[in-house]
């Protein structure tokens, strides 16, 4: 069984200095998918997480302090890729895809559409592009595991306040649209899978003490292919993290 967590951790640094290797120990996940690292591949401690037991693979933004993807992995994959072969997408560091055998894990940082139009703009474009790349890349790889920070709550019960946010970005009709599209398309949403209760989030706003009030939104997945959904053990959202604005989620998987 491997246990795999996906942890936007709005820097890699920044989570480094609230004690994030020590909570990696304490956790022992097999592998580890990092969104949000905001740093470039020589501001960050390889060496720490060798150190700590992990091989480490990187795939940062051109832009300094913004987006990147960073995977940790006991085992050593037989493959890695670095992006989508999309060269605005991989511009903004948002994909990191590791094989092992004939299963493959890939961590995705989907775009935000938080800052105005024209962001949401290219945040649906790219929803569209990711599930065709997706739909090919299953042709050669059908078993995936996706997991990622996916900037869509995809159902009322994944956000504390359905009403209000209704013209929100990350909860608009058309993405909520899109995830029921993707998962259509041969996903489990491993964590509705395990677990059909209300009030379980993964990100808080900063503003209004939002977390201590658990007033979330649950935008972290870690999506499997249906070829794989019968191998699924257990799946968690683990808020006790406090790394981040976002919390880790975990999954615990026979492959």
């Amino acid at each position: 069984m491997k246990k795999i967590i996906t942890y936007n951790v709005n820097g890699i640094r920044a989570a480094l200095s609230k004690d994030l290797l020590g909570w990696i120990a304490a956790v022992d996940p097999d592998i580890v998918c990092f969104q949000e690292s905001k740093a470039q591949p020589d501001q960050i401690p390889l060496l720490d997480f060798e150190i700590a037991g992990y091989k480490n693979y990187w795939f940062s933004a051109q832009k300094k302090g913004y987006s990147g993807v960073g995977i940790l992995t006991k085992v050593e994959p037989d493959n890695v890729v670095y992006g989508m072969g999309i060269e605005k997408y991989d511009f903004e560091g948002r994909v990191l895809r590791v094989d092992y055998g004939d299963i493959s894990v890939i961590n995705v940082y989907h775009p935000s559409g938080s800052s105005g139009d024209e962001r949401q703009g290219f945040k649906m474009i790219w929803l569209e592009d990711f599930l065709t790349w997706v739909n090919e890349l299953k042709k050669k790889r059908p078993n995936l595991i996706i997991c990622g920070d996916y900037n869509i709550c995809h159902k009322a019960i994944d956000i504390h306040d359905p009403i209000r946010n209704a013209t929100s970005s990350g909860f608009l009709p058309e993405e909520r649209e899109w995830v029921s599209k993707f998962i259509a398309s041969g996903f489990v949403d491993s964590f509705r899978a395990c677990n059909s209760e209300a009030h379980q989030y993964t990100w808080w706003s900063y503003r209004a003490n939002a977390r201590a009030k658990n007033l979330g939104w649950r935008i972290d997945y870690n999506m499997v292919s249906e070829s794989l959904s019968n191998r699924i053990r257990r799946s968690v959202i683990l808020p006790e993290a406090k790394h981040s604005d976002h919390c880790p989620v975990l999954l615990e998987i026979d492959f």
